[in-house]
C-alpha cells in the first residue's frame, strides 16, 4: 500500500493540470457547503436560544389543530379560505393537562399563556392611510402592530426571567396596564408622529374589532437585541383574552330545541319576495312597527345570557409552557406526553420549541432546504466534472496503464493506484477548502454585521450575521466529498481495467 501511496502522488505531481482543476472545484464546493451549513446553523443556534429563553420555553402544549391549520404561540395558520382571521382556541383539558404535566418527570418550571396581535394608537381612530403618504416611506413592517403576550401571574415571570426593564414597571394584577418593546415605540413615532412614554394612555385594536384603553407603566429591551421576533407587548391575563377572544361563548355550544319549525326551509324565493301576498310586503305600511316609539330592547328579550357568554372567560388560557430539568430530552418528552394524551383523550398537542415557533422555524427550515438542493446540484455538476477530467486523464495514461499490465501489475493494483489519487486528491483539496472557509467566516465574523430591516430578519431568523462550524458540519463534507469522489471515479476506473498490453502498444 505504501508503493502505491508513493506512486498516486507521483502520478498526481505529473498530470498538474489536471490536478489543480479537480483539486479547485473540491477546494471550493467544500468551502461553499461548510460556510453555507455554518451560517444556518447559527441561524438555528439563535432563533432556538431566543425563543426557549424568552417566548416557548422547551416545550409547548397547544389543543390539537383542525384539519389544515397549525398552531404556534404567534397565531393560527390556515390553509382554508375563509372571511374570518383564526384564532388560537382554548385549552378545554387544561386540568388534566396539569395533572399529566405534574406526573411527568424532567419538568423543571411550567406556566400558560395567551397571545394575540394588536395595534397601538393614541388617536380616536387608526388610521392605515398613512402606509399610502410618500413623504413618510412607511411599509407595514413600520407600523406599532405587535405581538400581546399575557403570561400567568407570577411563574410566567419566573419562567423568562431575561426581559431587560428599561423603564417602569411590570402590570399591576388585575389592570388593564402594558410593557412596550422599545422598537413599538420607534414604530410609534415613525407612523403616528406622537412619542409613547411611561404614564401615556394608548387604543389597542385588533384585526377582529377588539378595541381597548390600556396605560404604558414600562418598557423593555428585547433579551436579544438581534431578536427575530415580531416587536411585543406584555399586560395581564384579563387584557389579553378580550383580544384573543377567550369569551364564555368561545367555549359555549347549544343545540337548536327538537321543537324548532324548520318548515321555512320549503318555502320558496316567491313566497318570500314575490307578488302583494309575500312576506315582507307589508312591512313599509306598518307604522306599528316601524314609526313607533317603542323599546326595542324589549323586541330582544333576555340579553342576560349572551352578556354572561361574551364576558372574558378568567379561567382560558391557550397554552401551557413549561422548561425542562434537560432541554435536549424535549423531542423524547414531547412524545412521551402526545402518546399518553392519546391515551387519555386529552385534546392536547405538545410540541418542542421549533413547533410553537413554526411561523419563524419554518421560514428558517425552507431557506435551508433550497439551500441544500442547491449543494445537492452543485454536487452533481462538480462530480460530473471530475468524472470527465478523470476520463482524459485515463486516456492520456493508456501507456502507462498498458505498460504496467505488461510487467505483472493485475486489475486490482490499478484499481487502488486510481482510487487511491482520488482519495489523496479530495483530501488534500478538502482540508484545503475548509482551511479557506475557516479564515473567511473568521474574518466575515469579526465585523459583527447586523441587519435591521424586519423581513429580514424573520427570514434569515435574527439580525446578526454570523457562522458557526461544527464538527458534524466538518466531517459530514469530508465524508460526502470523498464518496463523492469515489463515485466519480468509478466509470474512469473501469475504462482504466479495460486497457490491456496490446491495445497500449497498438494506441503508440
Amino acid at each position: 500500500m505504501k508503493d502505491i501511496i508513493k506512486l498516486a502522488l507521483r502520478n498526481l505531481k505529473e498530470h498538474k493540470s489536471k490536478t489543480l482543476i479537480i483539486s479547485m472545484f473540491v477546494l471550493f464546493g467544500v468551502a461553499i457547503v461548510i460556510m453555507g451549513n455554518s451560517f444556518l446553523e447559527s441561524v438555528n443556534r439563535g432563533l432556538e436560544k431566543d425563543f426557549r429563553a424568552n417566548v416557548t420555553g422547551d416545550l409547548a402544549i397547544s389543543v390539537i389543530p383542525e384539519k389544515g391549520t397549525t398552531i404556534d404561540v404567534f397565531g393560527v395558520n390556515s390553509t382554508n379560505i375563509t372571511g374570518e382571521i383564526p384564532q388560537i382556541p382554548a385549552l378545554t383539558d387544561l386540568e388534566k393537562i396539569e395533572k399529566i404535566l405534574a406526573e411527568t418527570d424532567g419538568i423543571k418550571k411550567q406556566s400558560k399563556l395567551i397571545s394575540a396581535q394588536v395595534i397601538l394608537s393614541k388617536d380616536a381612530e387608526i388610521d392605515f392611510s398613512v402606509l399610502q403618504d410618500d413623504d413618510k416611506d412607511i411599509g407595514i413592517m413600520d407600523l406599532p402592530i405587535s405581538m400581546l403576550f399575557a403570561g400567568e401571574t407570577g411563574s410566567f415571570w419566573e419562567l423568562f426571567p431575561d426581559l431587560k426593564m428599561v423603564e417602569g414597571h411590570y402590570p399591576t394584577p388585575g389592570t388593564n396596564e402594558i410593557i412596550v418593546d422599545t422598537r413599538v415605540i420607534e414604530g410609534f413615532v415613525k407612523t403616528w408622529d406622537k412619542t409613547l412614554e411611561v404614564g401615556d394612555e394608548v387604543l389597542m385594536a385588533s384585526m377582529g374589532g377588539v378595541i381597548r384603553e390600556a396605560k404604558v407603566v414600562g418598557i423593555f429591551k428585547p433579551a436579544n437585541e438581534y431578536s427575530a421576533m415580531f416587536q411585543s407587548v406584555y399586560c395581564e391575563p384579563g387584557l389579553a383574552r378580550s383580544f384573543a377572544e377567550l369569551t364564555y361563548a368561545n367555549s359555549f355550544s347549544q343545540e337548536l330545541p327538537d321543537s324548532v319549525d324548520l318548515s321555512i326551509s320549503e318555502l320558496t324565493e316567491d313566497d318570500f319576495f314575490g307578488g302583494d301576498d309575500d312576506m315582507f310586503g307589508d312591512i313599509e305600511d306598518d307604522t306599528s312597527i316601524l314609526g313607533s316609539t317603542a323599546d326595542f330592547d324589549s323586541i330582544l328579550g333576555d340579553t342576560s345570557l349572551r352578556d354572561e357568554l361574551n364576558k372574558t372567560d378568567d379561567g382560558a388560557w391557550q397554552f401551557v409552557l413549561a422548561k425542562l430539568d434537560n432541554p435536549h430530552a424535549d423531542k423524547k418528552l414531547v412524545a412521551a406526553l402526545n402518546k399518553r394524551f392519546k391515551e387519555e383523550g386529552v385534546n392536547a398537542l405538545a410540541m418542542d420549541w421549533k413547533k410553537a415557533a413554526y411561523s419563524y422555524s419554518g421560514t428558517v427550515e425552507g431557506i435551508g432546504f433550497i439551500f441544500n438542493l442547491l449543494i445537492i446540484i452543485l454536487a452533481i455538476v462538480v462530480f460530473i466534472i471530475i468524472m470527465n477530467t478523470m476520463v482524459v486523464s485515463v486516456i492520456e495514461r493508456t501507456s502507462e496503464i498498458g505498460t504496467m499490465r505488461a510487467i505483472g501489475a493485475e486489475k486490482k493494483f490499478v484499481k487502488k493506484l486510481f482510487y487511491s489519487e482520488a482519495v489523496i486528491l479530495t483530501s488534500l483539496s478538502a482540508l484545503a477548502g475548509i482551511v479557506f472557509a475557516f479564515i473567511c467566516m473568521l474574518i466575515f465574523n469579526s465585523f459583527n454585521i447586523a441587519i435591521t430591516n424586519s423581513i429580514a430578519k424573520m427570514i434569515l431568523g435574527g439580525g446578526l450575521l454570523h457562522f458557526s462550524p461544527t464538527p458534524k458540519i466538518i466531517i459530514t463534507t469530508i465524508v460526502v466529498a470523498l464518496v463523492g469522489s469515489v463515485i466519480s471515479n468509478r466509470y474512469p476506473v473501469k475504462s482504466a481495467l479495460r486497457i490491456t498490453p496490446i491495445k497500449a502498444l497498438s494506441k503508440e
